[in-house]
Parts: structure tokens; C-alpha cells; sequence
């Protein structure tokens, strides 16, 4: 079982800055795709970022030029540099791992975190 541990969520004014951190611990095999969805109120579940064990990395129209992935291998650790955050991208943002084992991929959810853009 591998486990998902969010950090850096908060309240933050528009325009201001926000670092997300998920750190992955327990039974890892290979972590594979890391990546960070969100969902805003009265809305669905979304991806945000994604990135890859080559670190190419993917991210949804709404936040390119805005948001950056990255990964620390050796800590497990995905993270999200989020710019020049609007209102509308207000919502709770969650960690998701795929782990390479010997039987398949499998996929984990983190807790969430809450962020909140607002003056």
C-alpha cells in the first residue's frame, strides 16, 4: 500500500503564489505518473498536471504559463508551483500516483488540499 501525504494548500489573494507537495512512503515499487486534479465546488473531479517518469509533462489549458509539475525521485515527491492564481481556480487539489508492481499499475488518491483564491 503506498500513502499520499498533500501539503501547501491555503488562502491566497489573485495574483499571489501557492506550492502543493505530495510525498508518497510505504510499499512503492516503481512510481510511474504523478500528477494533480482538482475539483472546484459543484463540479467534477479534473486533471490539472501531469508528469511522467521522463518528466514530460502535461497540463490543462487553463493553467499553461501558470502552473509548473515537478518530481523528486528520490523523495517520491510530486509537486505544483501554482502563479498568478485566479478566483476560479479555487478548489481541492489532489495527489495521484500510479506504482509499477510486479502485477500492474496501481493508482492512488491523496487526501486533498484546499485552495482558495480570494480577496
Amino acid at each position: 500500500q503506498v500513502r499520499l501525504v498533500e501539503s501547501g494548500g491555503g488562502l491566497v489573494q489573485p495574483g499571489g503564489s501557492l506550492r502543493l507537495s505530495c510525498a508518497a512512503s510505504g510499499s512503492i515499487s516503481s512510481i510511474d505518473v504523478m500528477a494533480w486534479h482538482r475539483q472546484g465546488p459543484g463540479k467534477q473531479r479534473d486533471l490539472v498536471a501531469s508528469i511522467n517518469t521522463y518528466t514530460s509533462t502535461q497540463y490543462v489549458d487553463s493553467v499553461k504559463g501558470r502552473f509548473t509539475i515537478s518530481r523528486d525521485n528520490a523523495k517520491n515527491t510530486v509537486y505544483l508551483q501554482m502563479d498568478s492564481l485566479k478566483p476560479e481556480d479555487t478548489a481541492v487539489y489532489y495527489c495521484y500516483v500510479t506504482d509499477r508492481t510486479r502485477i500492474g499499475l496501481r493508482a492512488y488518491w491523496g487526501q486533498g488540499t484546499q485552495v482558495t483564491v480570494s480577496s
